[in-house]
């Protein structure tokens, strides 16, 4: 089963259920936006298996790793605020996949910066929840890559 073209997803959603795919992505967008990292660790799955590849962090694998970088973003002076828009979900018999683009603003002392970026995410069903297992996103300006990374870094 397909979903396509749905409400972005802000992380500002009431009643946010991770049990639902639109709720455990919604969970993830409250956690960024938030900078909450104990909330962070319950949308991703507990396995040294779970991965993440983006354009900050490049190929993160396991909880610390990925954590280390969540803990750099939130502690950075950029504030950053993003939702999840124009997607697809698919709906797969281990799990769900969602597809499809982030959009936000980066606020930092000197400015703000336009974000723009494709980006997949992996859920897979653990402890009667869906739980993040693999990220990939990616930002296809160079010139907005580099303000975003020397915001953040």
């Amino acid at each position: 089963m397909v979903n396509e073209h749905l409400c972005p997803i802000t992380g500002l959603e009431s009643n946010i259920d991770p049990k639902t795919p639109p709720g455990a992505l919604a969970e993830f967008y409250c956690a960024y936006n938030k900078h909450d990292l104990a909330l962070m660790e319950k949308n991703w799955l507990a396995s040294p298996d779970i991965s993440m590849n983006n354009p900050l962090g490049g190929i993160r694998r396991g909880w610390p790793e990925i954590r280390e970088l969540y803990a750099r973003i939130f502690a950075s002076p950029a504030s950053v605020q993003v939702e999840f828009y124009d997607y697809s979900i698919y709906d797969c018999e281990a799990g769900f996949l969602a597809i499809g683009r982030e959009r936000g603003i980066s606020r930092m002392p000197k400015g703000t910066v336009e974000l723009q970026s494709r980006t997949s995410r992996f859920f897979v069903r653990a402890d009667g929840r869906w739980r993040q297992f693999h990220h990939h996103g990616s930002i296809d300006d160079p010139k907005m890559l580099q303000l975003y990374q020397a915001a953040i870094f």
